[in-house]
């Protein structure tokens, strides 16, 4: 996209939520020329609210673990339902093609690799507990990142702007 929409995660969409480190990152990227849409919530990342959701490393990395547990409790949980009992079974037959289709859709394998972007090249990161297909899906992320001139196009929207100063933070 052209313009994507960028969200900054937060425990709430209004300017007076949120740590320090949030309210001055809401901040710098109101002051930018990116299309800022504002905080968002945790919800907004499955509405599709934003194109993109901005947050430090470790929030992103609590968000990601818990919604691939999610996907993978639910899947457990409908599995489960369709084998209590000879019924259900029966029914499972019928429901298999949208099971595999769900379950297709929601593996966290097949969403692998988080880019790192500020890097000198094309740098997606992997899950530690990634196995041979969701590695592929990363490599595949990043080739594509690298095909697409993703690096070059940041670099160059990044060139044409002013620079921020990032505001004054105090660390006790």
């Amino acid at each position: 996209k052209d313009r994507p929409t960028v969200g900054l995660l937060n425990i709430g969409e209004e300017m007076i939520k949120g740590n320090e480190i949030v309210k001055q990152t809401a901040e710098l990227l109101r002051a930018s020329p990116l299309n800022f849409f504002g905080n968002v919530e945790g919800n907004d990342i499955y509405k599709g609210t934003t194109d993109v959701v901005v947050c430090d490393g470790f929030v992103g990395n609590v968000t990601l673990k818990a919604s691939e547990g999610l996907a993978t409790m639910l899947y457990e949980m409908l599995k489960a339902e369709f084998t209590r009992n000879m019924l259900t079974r029966v029914m499972a037959l019928f429901a298999y093609p949208v099971l595999r289709a769900f379950k297709h859709r929601v593996d966290p394998r097949r969403h692998n690799g988080a880019t790192l972007i500020g890097l000198r090249g094309v740098v997606v990161k992997s899950h530690g507990s990634a196995d041979a297909l969701a590695f592929q899906h990363a490599v595949r992320k990043a080739n594509n990142e690298a095909a697409h001139g993703v690096l070059d196009n940041i670099a160059q929207r990044l060139a044409a702007k002013p620079a921020l100063a990032p505001p004054a933070t105090q660390f006790n």
